[in-house]
């Protein structure tokens, strides 16, 4: 990683990777050329009702919103009641906090029924890092827009309807959000999920959002330290280590 000059710290962070703001410049990280429609000002109708706009170039994605916001007691204002209702069917105890099974019980009703590897990964990215590994009802209402989002990239980039994608796919579906990733990388994602059957790669929807959210993770926490946006920033040790050891452990 190439190093460059010290950045300006003054700018408030979410707490959460998957926020980032909107640098209006190009980076290393978007191609030049100009990206598909997905970059195009639309509304998106998601599951139970949840529509979210999507807009913007940004250098490291147009894919993003500010999530996941503090936690309370409450859900935020107009939130589906479907959602409400998945959250508080599961909260059996009534503490206005689920764990990582209750979580994947609540998901598994309208998205899939995703592995513990990656609702994990969820739980590490939307919880607040004061937290317990537990959400509570906002970050419930925000990780379930998240999901309806990365549900139509993955619909989107699904050709042929088959439920998966290969890697030509992922590809194309991480570049439509605004990564480029280069061939070396985008190899080493999809190895993870070779079975060793010398059978082509296919990633599934869990699969699929566990990638597609460390890619975009890891990259705003990169983008945190790049402030001129020019794919260079120098980090010590330490600071390299506690970026990436949470998304390669947290979730195992």
């Amino acid at each position: 990683m190439a190093y460059s000059n010290r950045y300006n710290n003054n700018n408030s962070q979410s707490y959460a990777p998957s926020a980032p703001s909107f640098p209006g410049e190009q980076s290393p990280y978007t191609s030049a050329a100009a990206a598909p429609n997905y970059h195009a000002h639309h509304s998106q109708s998601y599951p139970h009702g949840t529509t979210t706009t999507s807009s913007s170039n940004s250098a490291y994605g147009s894919y993003g919103q500010q999530y996941p916001p503090p936690s309370s007691s409450e859900f935020p204002a107009g939130t589906h009641p479907d959602v409400i209702r998945s959250f508080q069917t599961v909260d059996r105890d009534r503490s206005g906090f689920i764990d990582e099974n209750e979580l994947q019980q609540a998901l598994s009703s309208t998205y899939h029924r995703f592995s513990l590897r990656t609702i994990r990964l969820l739980i590490f990215l939307f919880k607040n890092p004061n937290a317990p590994l537990t959400i509570g009802p906002k970050e419930f209402a925000a990780l379930w827009t998240c999901l309806g989002q990365w549900q139509a990239i993955f619909q989107r980039y699904d050709k042929d309807r088959s439920g998966k994608i290969d890697s030509f796919e992922l590809r194309d579906a991480l570049y439509g959000i605004g990564y480029a990733i280069p061939a070396s990388i985008l190899q080493l994602l999809v190895s993870k999920y070779d079975d060793g059957s010398g059978r082509r790669v296919e990633l599934n929807f869990d699969s699929f959002v566990e990638c597609g959210l460390i890619v975009k993770g890891l990259t705003d926490k990169f983008k945190e330290k790049d402030r001129q946006y020019n794919g260079s920033a120098t980090l010590s040790y330490d600071t390299f280590m506690s970026m990436v050891l949470p998304f390669l452990v947290s979730y195992n």
